[in-house]
């Protein structure tokens, strides 16, 4: 099973970053959608299937916390797996976050700690032996 991902982060550095750690993960990969903002990852979800959401907290127009937010109130996207990967991570935050169903990554992050936080959200099978 390949699995459809959605990173969103206002820098495209920074998008560029977390695809090649999702690639050296040894994560299936089917499609990998980007967006800007919350707002255009909400519109990409209307209009694609996806099975895993990577977002960061501080964008413009839409944060990340708003868009997961949005997320959740739609039953369609309600059950996404969802990963913050941010510098923007206070306790509170964090724990907010984890109870809108999100896991947390700090940025900067290793490739490893990404691939631990994906097999442990999506399961084992999904990656490469």
């Amino acid at each position: 099973m390949a699995v459809n991902v959605l990173i969103v982060d206002d820098s495209g550095v920074m998008r560029s970053m977390i695809r090649k750690a999702i690639e050296l993960s040894g994560l299936a990969i089917g499609e990998v959608h980007q967006a800007e903002n919350g707002r255009e990852g909400l519109k990409i979800l209307d209009a694609f299937w996806i099975d895993l959401v990577l977002v960061d907290i501080n964008m413009p127009v839409m944060n990340g916390e708003e868009m997961i937010a949005a997320m959740r109130a739609r039953e369609e996207f309600r059950a996404i797996p969802t990963v913050v990967v941010s510098t923007e991570g206070s306790r509170t935050r964090i724990d907010r976050l984890e109870k809108a169903g999100a896991r947390f990554i700090h940025k900067p992050f290793s490739p490893e700690k990404l691939r631990d936080t994906l097999k442990d959200l999506l399961g084992s099978e999904v990656f490469h032996a």
